[in-house]
Formats: structure tokens, C-alpha cells, sequence
């Protein structure tokens, strides 16, 4: 596997149709970095160790990739390892009663991993791409976890829900709601969700959708947020020298949970430590492996 090769096949959208196909774009990414020469250096991160950055050789620039967590992503053989039962236990997870501490890793390491991957690849491309990359890093973990759901074994969408608003007893006009996720049952919607590799910039609407659509629709069903991690790079005081920064924003977290409505679930891959220790934040904010565990499977009943 070249770089141009994988450049071309993770700017192709056909190839990511299944969770096969991002499990294969994954284990070729991991076996092209993992062979000397095509990285120039692995950068370690001034401010928290255990996240990197891989810099690329001169055939892509010496581009430098975003914030790679050493704990959460995967080798080429730790990947080749695993892969096979990250996509068994999905199809098991609703009769997985307690899961062990190696099947929540394995969940939370893979969903990093494969989309870090697709993410770090796209760091290769040139930088007046940026933003093309941006989007398609996104579209694709759309998709992946709309394919994870449906490994599950429940419905699973994206698209637009019309919401009928009455004026005195009569349907006056309907109001359009984008949701990333629509999981439904029985031609019921069960679950509302945004899926986002970040929730910066993008935090307040999903409070607001959540407390508007329940508003004028009169019920209670369950909004939840998805995303893989919240940092960012920075660059350091001296030169070639990198770090770290949070891109969470605590202060509008706890804002809108305690005045507005708390969300019915958020979930990260790559938690970050606050999201564990501050009051609210770790009544609210959990890891992925508890939505695909436990989570889901009351929200559906």
C-alpha cells in the first residue's frame, strides 16, 4: 500500500458502505505507518504524553496529523488481533449482560482506531484540502456509527423529521429537524442523536433541538450526542514543539444541563479526565462502550 493509493481509497465514500470496508481502510492504514520510512517522526505531545502525532516522510509533505491517543489507538498487530471480535461483539452486545473490561476496551480502542485512522489519513492530503477533509472525517463517522447501530441489530437512519406545530387545535405548519441518528422500532421513533468527531461549536444546538423538539411534539424521547474526542493540537512556544488543547466546554455543558434539559446520554471514545471527575459532567458523560452495552437497549424499551 502507497500513499497515493490510500489517499485515493479514503477520499472514496463508495469504499465505507459497510463496517467491513472501514475495517479494511483501517488495517491498511495501520500496516502503511507501521513500515519504516513512511513516517518521519512520531511527535510526542508536550502537555499530555500519551498523545502524539505522526509527521509524514516528504511524499506528503512532512504533514503533521491531529492529536493521537497512545492509550486508545491500536497498532497494526493489535488491530489484527482484535478486529475480528470488535465486529462479533456488536452483533452480541444485546445479550452481553456484563461485559468484561477487555470487550469495553476492545469496543472503544476499535471505534478510535478506525476512525482515527480514516482522520489521520486525511491529514496526509495537501493543506488547501483542509477543509474538504473536514467534512468527509465527518460524514464517515456518521456513518460509522449509524453502521454500528445497525450491527446491533436495530433501525437505524439519518435524514430530516417534520414536526407538526398546532395553533389552536389545528396543525398551522411543520418544522424540519436534521437528526444524524433516527433509531426507531416498530415505525416508532425511539431515539433522537447527533454523531460529531467534536463538540466544538456544536454543543448548544444539540441542548436546544433536544428541549424544541420535545417542546412542540409533547413527548420525551430520549435525545443523545456522540463523539470521538474533544482536543485539538496546539503549537508550543518553541518551534517544532506541539501540545495539546481541550476543545469541551464545561461551563455551557453544566449551563444547559442544569437550566435547560439535560441530554439522555453523551458518549466519547476518548474521554477526557474532567468528564470523569467534575460533578455533572460524570452523572451525564460516559464512554462509548455504555450506549452499545447498556445504554441503547433501555432507551429502546
Amino acid at each position: 500500500m502507497n500513499l497515493k493509493t490510500l489517499l485515493s481509497n479514503v477520499t472514496d465514500k463508495s469504499r465505507f458502505q459497510t463496517l467491513q470496508g472501514y475495517v479494511d481502510f483501517c488495517r491498511d492504514y495501520l500496516e502503511y505507518i507501521a513500515v519504516p520510512g513512511n513516517l518521519q517522526a512520531t511527535i510526542v505531545s508536550q502537555n499530555e504524553n500519551h498523545y502524539c502525532f505522526y509527521q509524514y516522510a516528504k511524499s506528503a509533505g512532512y504533514q503533521i496529523t491531529r492529536p493521537i491517543n497512545n492509550r486508545l489507538m491500536f497498532s497494526a498487530e493489535e488491530f489484527e488481533k482484535n478486529r475480528k471480535e470488535f465486529l462479533k461483539m456488536l452483533r452480541d452486545a444485546n445479550n452481553t449482560k456484563a461485559p468484561s473490561a477487555y470487550q469495553r476496551d476492545n469496543l472503544n480502542n476499535s471505534v478510535y482506531t478506525i476512525q482515527q485512522s480514516i482522520g489521520a489519513a486525511l491529514d496526509a492530503l495537501p493543506a488547501g484540502k483542509s477543509n474538504t477533509a473536514r467534512k468527509l472525517n465527518g460524514d464517515l463517522f456518521e456513518r460509522f456509527i449509524r453502521l454500528i447501530v445497525k450491527e446491533l441489530g436495530l433501525k437505524c437512519e439519518a435524514g430530516i423529521v417534520q414536526v407538526p406545530v398546532e395553533v389552536d387545535g389545528e396543525v398551522a405548519f411543520k418544522m424540519s429537524y436534521q437528526h444524524d441518528l433516527i433509531i426507531s422500532k416498530d415505525e416508532q421513533i425511539k431515539i433522537l442523536g447527533s454523531v460529531k468527531t467534536s463538540s466544538k461549536d456544536r454543543l448548544d444546538k444539540i441542548f436546544v433541538d433536544k428541549f424544541l423538539y420535545n417542546r412542540l411534539t409533547e413527548t420525551a424521547i430520549p435525545h443523545i450526542a456522540i463523539f470521538l474526542n474533544d482536543v485539538q493540537r496546539k503549537n508550543t512556544k518553541k518551534e517544532n514543539e506541539y501540545g495539546i488543547n481541550s476543545t469541551f466546554l464545561p461551563g455551557h455543558f453544566k449551563g444547559y444541563t442544569v437550566k435547560l434539559n439535560p441530554l439522555d446520554g453523551v458518549y466519547y471514545c476518548d474521554i477526557r479526565p474532567n468528564m470523569l471527575a467534575e460533578n455533572i459532567l460524570k452523572d451525564h458523560i460516559k464512554t462509548f462502550d455504555k450506549l452499545v452495552f447498556e445504554d441503547i437497549w433501555r432507551f429502546m424499551d
